[in-house]
């Protein structure tokens, strides 16, 4: 599980949006954070080798 803080405003805006494509909110959060990682991951990824090159 996991929790966020967001200013209701946010969230009633969030839920009428995903409410109008026939979404769950849940569902469209894990597919934003999918996306979030395919495009970060590759530079999380290289960074913590350059940290254990350096240690090494």
């Amino acid at each position: 599980m996991m929790q966020i803080s967001i200013t209701d405003d946010l969230k009633k805006r969030f839920h009428a949006a995903c409410a109008l494509r026939g979404l769950k909110m849940s569902h469209v959060v894990v597919e934003m954070i999918e996306l979030w990682l395919k495009t970060n991951e590759v530079q999380l990824s290289s960074q913590m080798q350059e940290k254990e090159t350096v240690v090494n």
